[in-house]
């Protein structure tokens, strides 16, 4: 592999409602289509509820609700990005965050992408960082946050 190819990966940019989320390729299982979650009774707003995924039922997020924002509403263009659970934490090994419409894959290198000075998260955050990339700021989310309070409060069933 030479250095160039090494200083390269493919990330998704994630549209949700009013920006977008920078998730790396490799934690992202697939893209699924929207379906309607079963709901659960208790859980936090952010849980949307649980959603039937390859034969099981995985949980589902609003990336908005867990950073404290209003909760958009599915559309006919709204997507469901699973991913990968890194911590093993949750139950069904992958979790899916609603999206606002088509994730766009794309390569990103050193010189495209840079640190977002304006914006800073605490380590209790859905998101570790903003980005800058080209013009645009799309926020990095942490995974192993997002992966922690889906298993602290909520219970899927499978």
């Amino acid at each position: 592999m030479s250095e160039s190819e090494a200083a390269e990966f493919y990330g998704l940019l994630v549209p949700l409602a009013g920006e977008r989320l920078l998730i790396p390729r490799a934690c992202v299982a697939e893209i699924a289509a929207w379906s309607e979650p079963a709901s659960t009774v208790g859980a936090p707003p952010w849980y949307l509820g649980a959603v039937a995924w390859r034969g099981q039922a995985i949980p589902l997020i609003s990336f908005e609700g867990t950073m404290g924002q209003l909760i958009p509403l599915a559309s006919s263009r709204s997507r469901i990005v699973v991913v990968h659970s890194l911590a093993k934490r949750v139950k069904a090994g992958s979790f899916g965050i609603l999206t606002q419409g088509f994730p766009q894959l794309i390569r990103l290198t050193a010189d495209l992408v840079k640190p977002d000075p304006t914006r800073s998260f605490s380590e209790r955050s859905a998101a570790i960082c903003s980005l800058r990339l080209l013009n645009e700021t799309p926020l990095v989310p942490n995974i192993e946050y997002l992966e922690r309070i889906i298993s602290e409060e909520t219970v899927v069933t499978s």
